[in-house]
């Protein structure tokens, strides 16, 4: 049995994506980091970085007791390795999925996530916003590149794709989804999988708010800095 810390992220969604692929059994265990439940300190016990998702596995193939894991790329790269589901056996494209992996997590995640927060949430900075609009366009297209000819981004669907899916969401990051056909494509594919639609279905029993409904909620989300590391 597994413990997944988790909020309805993009971050958070590839967790439960994951774990409704592949029926893993796991307990829910919502952390609402826009009331601050990041900051208990059981859950920094998990997960230092006050960040979501964090796991607990309550019996990981290796001697030692629980094992808890935080990073989202970490948590799928292990739970591909326990299950063996996700994740391509051949070594050579198993590297090439955890490279994708890798692009996601220092890439696509951190530049749609500043998009997402010039765009949405700052006072209107004009560069900001043109320099995170136009990078994120630019990785839409090496995804969209990496697409052609292919069904998913390694071939089989794996734990590249779950990373990458739930960060492409083009109306929200001012992208033309028409200019990616291959994206596109992939993106539809994704969502119509019974897994993909069970994991956004069980964000919508968690949470029906968005992350910053009232200045309480910005402060906890935009305010962090080294005098919130406890």
């Amino acid at each position: 049995m597994l413990d997944l810390y988790y909020w309805t992220t993009p971050n958070g969604h590839k967790i439960t994506m994951y774990l409704e692929e592949t029926g893993l059994a796991y307990a829910l265990k919502p952390v609402n980091i826009s009331r601050g439940d990041q900051f208990a300190p059981e859950f920094l016990a998990i997960a230092p970085n006050n960040r979501i998702p964090a796991i607990v596995d309550h019996a990981p193939a290796m001697e030692g007791g629980p094992l808890a894991l935080f990073e989202s790329g970490a948590i799928l790269l292990y739970l591909a390795d326990k299950t063996g589901h996700l994740i391509p056996a051949d070594p050579r494209t198993r590297w090439q999925c955890i490279q994708w992996l890798f692009w996601q997590m220092a890439g696509l995640g951190p530049m749609a996530g500043q998009n997402h927060h010039f765009g949405s949430y700052a006072e209107p900075i004009p560069y900001a916003i043109d320099r995170y609009v136009n990078e994120t366009g630019r990785l839409y297209a090496v995804l969209d590149r990496q697409l052609r000819g292919r069904e998913f981004i390694v071939g089989d669907y794996s734990i590249a794709d779950i990373a990458c899916y739930p960060w492409v969401q083009p109306e929200r990051q001012r992208q033309n989804i028409d200019e990616f056909p291959d994206l596109a494509r992939w993106k539809a594919a994704i969502a119509a999988r019974p897994a993909t639609q069970r994991a956004y279905a069980i964000a919508k029993t968690v949470n029906v708010k968005p992350a910053v409904s009232d200045e309480e909620s910005r402060k906890i989300l935009f305010g962090q800095g080294k005098h919130t590391v406890r």
